[in-house]
């Protein structure tokens, strides 16, 4: 097992749709559909989808907590759960069928301990020699320290894996003063961890460039939203522009993109199809309703008609 995703902060997710959103109605919905969601969960679910495996740790307790891990084991998911005292939360996505506008209620995560952060910890430290990808994604919940995905980083180092951190906020920035291997921030992230209030689109490189000299991280991967991703390194930028294609939801597009990524450098592809890889992973998971993520054989198209693009120069 090459990958293995950190969640602290997972979410059980249900999903439903209804005509009309309205005020004070009782509103008709179809069946609700449950998924098992949050940062490193999503990553592993979406490398499952593509085709590889990754092992996912996790922090989970109360029933919501097994529904989570009844839901992986059908997905075929290798799972290792810290037991919480409090129940995961609930998330909760409602979409408008007349208008297919997606409404999206996020609920705070459950308190942990710090004997249930060690745990986590813990198993870090015992992850097998094949290991050579960990990937932490989410926000942290309440009770853990901002700098605890920057502890995880140096984890890692110590036992050379190759640490990807996936986060907003403080936990990027700490994360970042630790050094990592990967980090996926937006313009408003990346703005952050050069401490600017905000940069320009004529900035984005040069910016990029210095966080990397700073050794905050090896390599960057900047979300550009519909416009799609910057890949930069210490001596290459390269921008992936992805095709126009019918958007259901961007649920999950974000942590889709890091699946591909990371499963593009488990199996040592060039840097070049590695970006491709992942804007074709988040792309083809806003062609999914709801809270489903990508599915393998949009993934492959979408690689391909990049792949031409690149070879045309169209």
């Amino acid at each position: 097992m090459k990958i293995v995703s950190l969640t602290l902060n997972p979410s059980l997710d249900k999903s439903t749709r209804t005509d009309h959103l309205l005020p004070d109605e009782k509103l008709r919905c179809e069946a609700p559909v449950y998924e098992p969601g949050g940062g490193g969960i999503n990553v592993s679910r979406a490398i499952k989808h593509m085709g590889g495996d990754s092992l996912a740790i996790y922090l989970a307790g109360g029933a919501s907590g097994e529904k989570m891990q009844e839901l992986l084991k059908e997905e075929g998911i290798q799972q290792q759960i810290i037991r919480g005292k409090n129940a995961t939360r609930e998330n909760f996505i409602i979409t408008e069928s007349t208008t297919n506008r997606q409404y999206r209620f996020g609920m705070p995560g459950a308190e942990v301990t710090t004997e249930e952060l060690q745990q986590c910890l813990q198993a870090l430290k015992e992850l097998p020699d094949e290991v050579e990808y960990l990937v932490a994604s989410g926000s942290l919940p309440p009770g853990a320290p901002d700098d605890f995905y920057g502890q995880v980083a140096r984890i890692a180092r110590e036992q050379n894996i190759q640490c990807v951190i996936d986060t907003s906020g403080p936990a990027l920035q700490k994360a970042a003063e630790m050094g990592v291997c990967m980090m996926k921030p937006n313009l408003g992230e990346l703005s952050k961890l050069a401490d600017k209030e905000h940069i320009s689109a004529m900035e984005q490189e040069e910016v990029a460039k210095r966080i990397i000299e700073q050794g905050k991280a090896q390599l960057l991967i900047v979300s550009l939203g519909p416009r799609g991703a910057m890949l930069a390194t210490k001596d290459k930028i390269e921008y992936v522009v992805p095709p126009t294609v019918k958007q259901q939801s961007t649920v999950g597009a974000g942590d889709s993109m890091v699946g591909g990524i990371i499963l593009s450098l488990s199996r040592g592809d060039d840097l070049s199809d590695v970006i491709k890889w992942g804007v074709a992973a988040g792309t083809a998971a806003t062609m999914t309703p709801g809270s489903e993520l990508c599915r393998k054989e949009d993934v492959e198209e979408i690689f391909a008609w990049l792949k031409h693009k690149e070879k045309t120069g169209a």
